[in-house]
Order: structure tokens, then sequence, then C-alpha cells
């Protein structure tokens, strides 16, 4: 099998990524994730793309060098993608210097070839800002469409490419003064004789490489339209030096570097970079990008590899998105409109559940508009109703009536006929990159393990005929199993779930369909919550507007004023610790909260904790949480423990202070002690984190008796 190169169009680094920039590197993540379990040798690379106009810009409105912005927000890119469990063979960044080293390279071999044409231009001045405009930092209305906000480079509204001095009546985008014309001069890659190699190229790779059709109509189009030289130099400081005499002021525009930054990640992971990116035989370069960013995936960065006159790895294939909308409006980094990674961190929602809906509505061949309504609906429906709920009802049926082993049953001949049937396709669809339709044709097998499940009655059968209903759940754990192999891609930490309650961990493709491996199967628990009515309809007026409206609105609190006025967290001793009669994991556990009876409440922390090293010991409780049965015990609030961010580190939080110590947000010590019980579900919307070992609510300490309270093993994690 050939070598498979992965990359996703490199997120610009000077703002925060919304749903619709995600859809590109979360795309990449489950093909990259799935090519790894068939078995192909794959490499999936991306980064920070951080040269240009608009970082220079925003770092002098914030007052920052360049470097201190892109250092600022590449560490935000970071967490957010960790958070969304992209599992990147590198994640870089473009202003290294083997992207300097690399781009200047290909710069110079087009060059020396004859592809490279000097122009003098005249380009738009800010006499207020005392320098010459890029072009998507002069605004004004389009000449094709009228929309009043186009920029220079692109009309967002209608998709047009522009020049800047086109635009109707235009302005700085910085200041908002009318710019005046001067003269400059700039290098230009000569496309149009290009073209031919270009066009050769393309009548192949785009037909073996199956690529997407909005890639290419829109490359046909701009091909059929007549291909310009295109400008790759640019009147900035903030960029790669353009390495040829008389142009030591400027640098390269950042379309022309920004796609080479796939090569030059690729550098930084591996001095064997050329493996990956000078084999076009050994190597299939699979490319996932949004559709305004096709021409320079199919056009541009190809000419220029292809001008260079060097043996470079080519695309093989392109899945260029269509775009994701919000709600009745786009979503836009700029106006900061739309759901943003760290909003989907903050709403206490997982980050699979995150994933599938981004997955299961990916917006391949139409655009496609997020609504929180459907967000509820598909997730209870298909995430929890399907998939959840045929895990859940198989793996207790075994828990319950066959103490957690799998019975000896006998292979269903017609049932794995078409159980193959089915992965056969979603197989043929995760290796086309069709990610949509086989997440669906995954949640339809599903929806087939739990017709299986219903007609055959196991509740029924096992008294009539126990060999009947051993040999159901025999095959229904075993597709379980394989569930667990195929969701891997889209959703790995429910994967990881699934195997744990399995006891099984071979997630290759070729353990699909055996039924081999299990024996013991453990107790499950749920998967995933539902999504309340309540609770969207929250999230659905906290995320609407812009993030400089939500932040400017003062009647809308923040996550510390919430905090601070619905949770009530309390120290509480450890008078007894006993293992819960019904539930393998579960401690019930006495307290001495202050309070004048003692409190009862159920812990899953057996296997973490022996009774003997809880006994005795001082923890917080979260003490106003509406009581709840857990199997048969009322268990009368929560004790607070903190989590790893790597989920490899579990430990309660112990402290030292008298039973019904209040504690309190820094800066919030006089707020009264909330009066009303609230659902879990509602402690989980106002998240506790740690960092630096600190627990913090939002930006927030929590204290006892005015001190941070502190985790000592957890740097950074979550409290739960």
């Amino acid at each position: 099998m050939k070598k498979r190169l992965v990359t996703s169009a490199l997120p610009y680094v000077n703002n925060i990524p919304h749903l619709g920039n995600l859809i590109q590197v979360l795309s990449a993540d489950v093909f990259s994730r799935f090519c790894r379990q068939y078995g192909y040798e794959t490499l999936y690379v991306c980064g920070t793309d951080e040269y240009g106009t608009a970082t220079e810009t925003r770092a002098l409105q914030e007052g920052v060098t360049p470097r201190v912005l892109c250092d600022h927000y590449h560490k935000i890119h970071t967490e957010i993608y960790k958070w969304f469990n992209v599992a990147f063979d590198e994640w870089g960044r473009t202003s290294t210097p083997q992207q300097t080293e690399i781009v200047q390279h290909i710069f110079k071999k087009c060059d020396e070839a004859g592809f490279v044409r000097e122009q003098e231009i005249e380009q738009l001045f800010c006499q207020s800002c005392d320098r010459f405009l890029a072009d998507r930092y002069v605004h004004g209305e389009c000449p094709h469409c009228g929309y009043g906000d186009a920029r220079g480079d692109q009309c967002e509204d209608c998709g047009k490419l522009l020049d800047p001095t086109e635009l109707v009546k235009p302005r700085c985008g910085t200041c908002g003064a009318t710019p005046e014309v001067r003269g400059t001069k700039h290098l230009y890659i000569d496309l149009p004789k290009a073209l031919p190699r270009l066009q050769g190229w393309m009548s192949k790779a785009s037909v073996e490489g199956f690529w997407a059709k909005n890639a290419v109509k829109m490359t046909e189009s701009w091909i059929r339209d007549g291909l310009k030289e295109r400008c790759i130099t640019r009147d900035l400081k903030w960029g790669i030096p353009v390495p040829k005499e008389g142009y030591e002021g400027k640098v390269f525009y950042v379309w022309f570097d920004a796609p080479i930054g796939y090569i030059s990640i690729t550098m930084c992971h591996t001095d064997e970079w050329e493996k990956w990116w000078r084999d076009p035989e050994g190597t299939e370069l699979f490319q996932f990008i949004g559709k305004d960013n096709i021409p320079f995936h199919t056009v541009i960065f190809p000419s220029s590899l292809l001008a260079s006159g060097e043996k470079w790895t080519m695309l093989h294939h392109m899945s260029s998105s269509e775009y994701l909308n919000y709600e009745d409006t786009k979503f836009s980094k700029s106006k900061g409109i739309g759901v943003f990674g760290n909003d989907c961190r903050d709403t206490g929602i997982p980050s699979d559940v995150w994933r599938f809906y981004i997955y299961y509505n990916r917006p391949e061949t139409a655009d496609f508009k997020f609504t929180w309504k459907d967000f509820q609906e598909k997730v209870n429906a298909e995430l929890i109703g399907n998939l959840g709920n045929l895990v859940n009802r198989t793996l207790t049926f075994l828990n319950r009536f066959y103490e957690g082993r799998l019975p000896q049953g006998r292979k269903d001949e017609a049932f794995w006929e078409e159980v193959a049937r089915r992965e056969k396709g979603i197989t043929e669809k995760l290796d086309r990159a069709e990610l949509r339709d086989g997440l669906k044709e995954i949640l339809a097998l599903s929806g087939y393990g739990n017709k299986c499940f219903q007609e055959g009655e196991p509740w029924r059968t096992m008294k009539e005929d126990p060999r009947i209903a051993a040999d159901l759940l025999f095959n229904l754990a075993y597709l379980v199993r394989d569930l667990a192999v195929l969701i891997r891609p889209y959703l790995p930490a429910t994967s990881d779930a699934v195997a744990g309650f399995l006891n099984w961990s071979d997630f290759s493709w070729s353990a699909l369909g055996t039924l081999t491996g299990l024996d013991g199967i453990g107790k499950p628990s749920l998967l995933f919550a539902q999504l309340e009515d309540e609770q969207i309809e929250g999230l659905k007026i906290k995320y609407s507007g812009s993030q400089a409206e939500r932040q400017a609105d003062k009647s809308e609190p923040s996550p510390e004023d919430l905090f601070a006025a619905e949770i009530d967290i309390r120290a509480a001793k450890i008078t007894s610790v006993t293992q819960h009669p019904d539930a393998e994991k579960l401690y019930v556990i006495t307290l001495d909260c202050g309070e004048p009876e003692d409190r009862t409440i159920c812990s899953g922390l057996v296997g973490h904790y022996a009774p003997e090293e809880l006994d005795g010991k001082t923890i917080l409780l979260v003490s106003n949480l509406k009581p709840a049965k857990l199997r048969g015990i009322k268990s009368n609030g929560m004790l607070l423990a903190a989590e790893s961010a790597d989920e490899k580190t579990m430990e309660v939080l112990f402290v030292e202070a008298e039973p019904g110590t209040r504690a309190l947000l820094e800066g919030y010590e006089k707020a009264p002690a909330p009066g009303n019980q609230i659902k879990i579900d509602r402690f989980f919307e106002l998240p506790l984190t740690v960092d630096g070992h600190v627990v913090k609510a939002g930006a927030a300490s929590l204290t006892l008796n005015g001190r941070p309270v502190k985790a000592g093993k957890v740097d950074k994690g979550s409290v739960g």
C-alpha cells in the first residue's frame, strides 16, 4: 500500500477557531485515524499559519510584536485541538527556520526556471497608517455583487477574487481612511506559463484522486476564465524575506508561503521528510480544506511545485467541504459570530459529542446550518438513542443475567453476512474520505443491532429457550466490539470506554468480524448524558450575538458570577467507607458535614483508593446537589476529585478545615450561600478546572479559609 500523507488547511493564528474552521482539522483527524487503524503508513501534519498582514495588523492593534501575538494564539489553538482529541503526528507553525528555508528554495527554483515575473503596480497606500495596504485590509463595495464590506482579496458574499483597486469606495481596514494609489514593484508567479503543466497533472490527478465536485468545478472555472500572473510578494515586515536583489524590504505573500507550510512542518517532524514529499510514486497526498481555499490548493500550490522543476508529492485527493452556517447567520471568525472551540469546551458537553455532530452534518456537498435544536435532537436520537442504547442494553443484559461472562453462543451466519456487507461499505466510504456517509452507515449498523436485540426478545427467550438467548447475546457482544473499532476514528474517547467495558484492546481494522477474544464483560455506565431543553435553550441564548457583544453585555453574568451564585461547596469529614452492595465500582461514604445529621454519598472511587486511604480524611463536597438514588442508595452530594488533562491521573481533593466550612471563590467572599438545590448537569455546566495545581472556576481561584484549594498531583485538568 502507498503511504498516506494527510494535511488540513492551516488555521490562521490571529483568532480562536470556530466550528466552521474546526471541520477541516477534525476531518483530517478522522481520516488519518482510520488510515492508521487500517494499516496504512500515515502522517498527519498541520499547524498555525502565522505570517501576513492580518497578524501584523492585529499585533499593531494590540500593542505587541507579531511573534508575541503568534505565541499567544498558537497556545490557544493547541489547547483547543488537544481538547478535541486531535491526533496530529506533527502540530507545528509556519514561523520557523524550516519554513524560511523551503519557501526560499522553491521560489529560487521557480525564478531560475523563468516562472517569476517582475511588475510595477499601483497599490493602495494609507497615509494615516503610513503603509501600503495588503489586499485583505482594504474594505469597500464589491464591484460584482455590490456587497458593502468586501475585502480587497475576495468578496466573502459572492466569492469572487478581487484586486483591491477594483473596490468601490475603498477604505483602510485599520483606520477607515480613504487610501490613495501609489506605484510599487512586486514579483508574480507566471501561472499562464505553468498552465500546460498544471492541466496535464490535474486531468489525471482529479480522476485518480476522486476530488470533491466543488474542487473540480472551481478549479476548472479558474482555468476557463483564464489564469493570470499572481503576485507573491508584499510590502510587510512580518513574513519570509524575498531572496532577490532589489526586494530586501519585502516578504512573500502569505498565500504563496502558507501551503508550503505543510512541507516545513513535516521537516520539523522528521529529517526524512523527503520520504513523504519527494516520493510521488509511493505516497498519496490527501488534503482537507474549505471551499474558499480550493484555488490555492489546486492551482497556486501545485503550480509552484510544478514550476520548480523538481520532483514533489502532489495532491492525490482533495476533500473540500462547503460552509457551516450558524442559526440564522454565518459563522465569522473576524466578527466573533458562532460557537468557538473554547465555547465547546466551556459548555461541559464532552468533545466526542461535538465531534459526532460535526461529522454527522459535515457539509460535504452543500452548506449546512448549525442550530442548537438540531444539535440536541441528533445527539439524543442517534448518539444516545441508537449507539449508546445498543451498547448499554447489550452489556447490561450480559451483566445482569450472565454475571458479566460472555455465553458460549453459536455464530449467526445470516447476521454476520449482513454485518460484513455493511462493514465493507463503511470501509469503502472511509477509504475514499466520505466521512459523513461513513458515520451514518456505522449508525445504521448500530440500528441494525438494536433491531436484532428487540426482535430477538432475550428477556423472553432466556426463560423459554436459553440457548437462543445465549446465541443472540454472543453475536451482539461481538457487534458491539466491532462498533468500538468502527467509531474509533470518529469518537476515540467513546471507543476507549466501550473497549474498557469489553476488556478489549485491539482496534485494528482486521479485528472486524472475528468472533474470538471476548470473555469477561465489565458493567457499563452511560456513555453520554441527554441534552435537556433547559440546557440547550440556555446555550442558545448564551452564544447568540458576537463574542464581543457577549463579553460587553453586562446583563450576562460571568462564569465566576454564576458559580458563586449557584454552587455550594463545603468541607466534609469522612467517617466511614463501605463497598456498595450492588455496584462494584461504588463506595458508600458517610460524611460529617457540620450539620445535625451525617450525610451519605455514593462515589466511584473503587480502584482508585482503598477504604483506609479515605476514612478520616476531609474532602470537599458539592452540598447543594439534588439527592439521587444510585443503585438503591440515596446519594446526597458529590465529593470533588481532580483529573489530569490526559485522563491518566485522578486524585480526591483532600483539605484541612472544620466540617461545614464553605469554600469560596476569590473575590466572592461575601457572596451568600445558594438557597436552591441544583441538578448535577447544572454543576457540570459551570466547570471547575485545575491550572498550575490551583482549582478555579473561570479565572477565579477556589479558596478555603482564605487559601487556594490545590491539587497535589494534577497540574492541569478538570474537577468533578
